[in-house]
């Protein structure tokens, strides 16, 4: 259990412990420290990613993600589904900058192809979906996308990294709200990009240019919630059969 570190400011013994610590870990606070990454490094072992990125809330790792890895001219392909407030960045920011959005039924399987445009870059699932708990094909729509060049990014909030195998589905970039289950308690935001290595470089890049960050206290919150998810759902999923045999 790490120690929470609240600093802005790394020190360093000399410049050569400084010019070694560049490029490998956080030479400021901003870039991160021992608590966060004890957390980034359980996330990625608990769904099997390459490196993970924390962000201030889910949405924000979504808007993120979805600028790191589509330009102006681009067309996305969304779940209908979706979480609202993915919709609305889509059908503002999205759209004023010149990225084109179709939305589509989760249900479509492999005849996402039929949707699929020669600027296609990306695909969206959310699976579960919100509200309507639709559960998505995804290694069909993976296979169609990656055959036609386009990448697959995954709102994994209500899947939760709990028998989960998102990257072994064929999804390229898993999102999680971890507000909900991961931290589970009511008492902190944040939002998790995990990715594989290919990407990890594009995502990280916009994330710095964004300055965005979370604290040590925040994380280690985070870290609680992830020891004690797979009781905590158990139970969830307990009392959610009681409620739906009653139904």
């Amino acid at each position: 259990n790490p120690p929470v570190i609240r600093a802005s400011t790394m020190l360093f013994p000399n410049v050569a412990a400084l010019k070694q610590a560049t490029g490998t870990r956080g030479i400021y606070g901003r870039h991160g420290n021992e608590t966060t990454h004890a957390l980034e490094h359980a996330l990625c072992a608990a769904e099997g990613a390459a490196s993970c990125l924390l962000t201030p809330s889910g949405l924000s790792a979504i808007t993120t993600t979805l600028l790191a890895l589509l330009k102006p001219g681009d067309h996305l392909l969304m779940v209908d589904t979706t979480y609202d407030p993915t919709r609305l960045f889509c059908d503002g920011m999205l759209k004023q900058i010149g990225i084109s959005t179709t939305y589509y039924d989760p249900l479509i399987g492999a005849d996402i192809g039929t949707l699929m445009q020669a600027n296609t870059k990306l695909v969206f699932v959310e699976s579960p979906g919100s509200l309507t708990f639709e559960v998505q094909d995804i290694p069909a729509i993976a296979k169609v996308a990656h055959a036609q060049g386009a990448l697959l990014v995954s709102d994994s909030t209500w899947a939760t990294p709990i028998g989960w195998s998102s990257f072994a589905l064929g999804i390229d970039v898993s999102i999680h709200a971890a507000t909900k289950y991961i931290v589970g308690h009511s008492d902190a935001l944040m939002g998790i990009i995990l990715t594989t290595a290919a990407l990890t470089d594009t995502l990280r890049c916009t994330y710095k240019q964004l300055g965005l960050s979370i604290s040590g206290d925040d994380a280690a919150l985070a870290l609680r919630g992830l020891r004690s998810m797979s009781a905590r759902l158990a139970m969830h999923r307990s009392s959610a059969h009681i409620i739906a045999a009653w139904l």
